[in-house]
């Protein structure tokens, strides 16, 4: 039987003490599946953001980048030409690698997420360890952009109760996403492109990787592009998604 999963979807970053208890009462029920929860911090305290429940045709484009240069540059050059601004959620280890590319993408006015330092699964990690690794990270990317960044999203998507703690600790909200192309796998073009433009709804974060080994996303990325726009859809940054957001619980099976 699939394991269940609650996330929250944003629809008011407002929760009520009753509901945060339910939720909680609900991840710790679910601990011992080793269960992933993406979080939003919010006034009130955790919960989880990965799509806004909005009628206008807005969508939000984020990008994943733990490894290399050579696919990043692409993809800067073609969201630049179609005047696109995305989140990029970098790893400190590979913004500590390349900042040139980090200040590129700052320079082209896109949003930096938080990836983590080590790429690890921060529940098979201790509570030290993971403390440590947001901590490196945090500075990394500090020290490349002059900037405390406030958004932050677990390296493999992989969270739970414990984790949760930590990061809203830290302050950061943990963004998710409700669409992903699945090009990490390298599937082929056009299946990149179905995945995410037959499955695109209002308010959605789109999930695509920069890293070199995603081979075909910057081919598939002026297609969505295009195709997304076609659908009288516009491009926003997460920020904007955010601020027309309230939340609500789903189940995810």
């Amino acid at each position: 039987m699939p394991k269940k999963v609650w996330i929250i979807r944003s629809k008011t970053l407002k929760l009520s003490f009753v509901l945060l208890l339910g939720i909680f009462i609900v991840i710790s029920g679910l601990m011992m599946n080793s269960s992933f929860l993406p979080v939003f911090s919010t006034s009130e305290g955790p919960a989880a953001f990965y799509r806004a429940d909005i009628d206008e045709k807005k969508v939000a484009l984020t990008f994943n980048i733990s490894w290399g240069e050579d696919k990043a540059l692409p993809i800067l050059d073609i969201l630049k030409e179609k005047d696109v601004t995305a989140a990029f959620f970098i790893s400190g280890a590979w913004a500590e690698r390349h900042p040139e590319i980090v200040e590129r993408m700052l320079e082209d006015g896109h949003t930096l997420g938080n990836h983590g330092y080590r790429y690890e699964h921060y529940p098979r990690l201790e509570e030290k360890e993971v403390i440590s690794d947001l901590n490196l990270s945090h500075k990394k990317i500090k020290d490349v952009t002059e900037q405390d960044v406030k958004y932050f999203r677990p390296p493999h998507g992989d969270i739970n109760e414990d984790v949760l703690k930590i990061i809203d600790n830290f302050g950061y909200s943990v963004v998710h996403w409700s669409v992903g192309g699945n090009d990490w796998e390298n599937p082929g073009v056009d299946t990149i492109v179905q995945n995410i433009t037959d499955e695109v709804k209002p308010g959605d974060v789109i999930l695509l990787h920069a890293s070199d080994s995603a081979k075909q996303t910057s081919e598939a990325l002026p297609i969505i592009i295009d195709n997304i726009r076609g659908a009288n859809y516009s491009f926003v940054d997460i920020e904007e998604l955010i601020s027309q957001a309230e939340t609500n619980m789903e189940e995810v099976r």
